[in-house]
């Protein structure tokens, strides 16, 4: 299984979200690094970073962290934009939720069965919810 490296900083390549496309209002549950791809867990309505590992809650991806934030700050997520990531991306690749928490693969995992990216060019990923 491949994982698409992150650099930092990640950032967003498109113009700042609109309000359709961010979730603003969250609080981290756990330390977030830019570009992860994150979920809300319904227990206690905190961000957790999401994980291809098994199918469930954690496989879901609501948005993605435009920066760093520690946990029991607060953050907004954002879906349906471009991401900056590291150099030699293959454009047209699909992207999918990787084990590693929080992190994306260009190959299906066991809860990453759907696509949630497209690699755009050699530095830019289009992503988007799971649902």
């Amino acid at each position: 299984m491949a994982s698409i490296s992150k650099v930092t900083p990640v950032s967003i390549s498109t113009p700042a979200p609109d309000a359709e496309h961010s979730l603003s209002g969250l609080y981290a549950g756990e330390a977030i690094t830019a570009g992860d791809a994150c979920y809300i867990k319904s227990s206690d309505g905190k961000v957790w970073r999401s994980s291809g590992t098994a199918t469930g809650a954690a496989a879901v991806v609501c948005g993605y962290a435009a920066g760093d934030c520690p946990a029991g700050e607060p953050l907004s997520l954002y879906y349906g934009v471009r991401f900056r990531y590291g150099a030699g991306l293959t454009p047209g690749t699909l992207v999918y939720l990787d084990t590693n928490a929080g992190g994306l693969s260009d190959t299906a995992t066991t809860g990453g069965v759907n696509p949630i990216g497209y690699v755009v060019d050699a530095t830019r990923i289009e992503l988007v919810r799971s649902f």
